[in-house]
């Protein structure tokens, strides 16, 4: 690091669970985050702030008035354009520094898995049931960390699927593919703004401290907020060990 990281990160560098080393992994570091939108945000800015080098993103929409009550890294001057240029706007007026890589298309396929394979970490910011099942799956294949996160109203969950360890739990061991699961979205159902700040920033968190090496991470719980009470419940989450997706891996 120069003298001006030393200067930027020197808060984080006070942190003896973080120190010089922890900051200069995070430097080295390369971050895939799916989903630009509410959880993709907070969680793109805290990563981008908190100095993880390659920030790849990864969405095909583009910014819409509606999305303006929540997804705090657009605004009304980027509305019509593609979000992954948003927040490469955004991140480098946070931080100059971090490598933002724009990926404007739907990553699915062989494409997917190339990205997660050059990632360190991996966060699941999508809204959709298909594209997480598809991150996870690729995910368990090149043993990647995965962060999942979600919102809906008042509600929200995150998690942490450690495909690095023997005992880690995946997304599917979770929510199995092809059962009966009711999809639902924000466009229908609404969602509170602060919601997704709360989680996509847990989500932040979570991803630093696995890029970092400190601390309990979420892997094997599932943490659910009610936001209209503010209340938190921890679930403790274990492997299934029929599971298709992650058995054979183990």
């Amino acid at each position: 690091m120069n003298d001006d990281q030393l200067l930027r990160y020197s808060r984080h560098i006070l942190l003896p669970e973080i120190d010089v080393e922890g900051q200069q992994a995070l430097l080295d570091a390369r971050a895939l985050i799916i989903g630009a939108g509410g959880l993709g945000s907070p969680a793109a800015m805290y990563l981008a702030a908190a100095g993880v080098g390659t920030i790849a993103i990864a969405d095909d929409d583009t910014v819409d008035l509606t999305n303006l009550q929540r997804q705090i890294m657009h605004s009304a001057d980027m509305v019509g354009l593609p979000k992954v240029a948003s927040a490469r706007a955004t991140l480098h007026r946070l931080n100059p520094q971090a490598r933002i890589e724009p990926i404007q298309r739907r990553l699915e396929g062989e494409a997917l898995e190339a990205e997660v394979a050059r990632a360190d970490v991996v966060l699941d910011c999508s809204d959709n049931f298909a594209t997480r099942h598809a991150i996870n799956r690729a995910c368990v294949l090149h043993r990647k960390p995965l962060v999942s996160g979600a919102a809906i109203r008042f509600d929200g969950q995150a998690a942490v699927f450690d495909l690095r360890q023997p005992d880690s739990a995946c997304y599917h061991c979770l929510f199995p593919e092809g059962e009966d699961i009711e999809e639902v979205r924000c466009a229908v159902m609404g969602v509170f703004a602060p919601i997704v700040g709360i989680i996509g920033t847990t989500q932040a968190a979570e991803a630093l401290k696995l890029i970092i090496g400190c601390g309990r991470t979420l892997d094997g719980r599932l943490l659910l907020l009610d936001g209209l009470a503010m209340e938190w419940r921890s679930v403790t989450l274990g492997r299934d060990p029929g599971c298709t997706v992650c058995s054979r891996a183990h």
